[in-house]
């Protein structure tokens, strides 16, 4: 069965959706997600539009600023519900591991 799409994220998109819990444009976004990530995450421009682009049209994030020399985003409401299941899930891949890992 085909997986539905935005059922899981990318380490990536997670951390955009994160940053995204606040307005932010590009370059702001970008520089929340290394700052998140501890420096882990880098997303270049290419990677981040397009990413933007499939969120926008998902419904996950909105555009709030529509002039022609900013774009500025945040999550909407299914955005959040989203990031909370992926959450959730990361989360309980954590717990089933656990036991497992700390006996190795």
């Amino acid at each position: 069965m085909p997986r539905k799409a935005l059922q899981t994220l990318s380490e990536p998109m997670y951390y955009v959706l994160l940053a995204l819990t606040k307005e932010l444009y590009g370059t702001e976004i970008m520089s929340e997600v290394r700052r998140i990530s501890g420096g882990r995450i880098k997303i270049g421009p290419g990677t981040l539009y397009a990413m933007l682009d499939k969120f926008y049209s998902a419904g996950l994030v909105k555009r709030t600023n529509l002039s022609l020399a900013t774009k500025s985003y945040i999550i909407t409401d299914s955005g959040k519900d989203v990031l909370k299941e992926e959450y959730q899930r990361l989360n309980t891949m954590i717990l089933d591991g656990k036991e497992i890992t700390e006996g190795l």
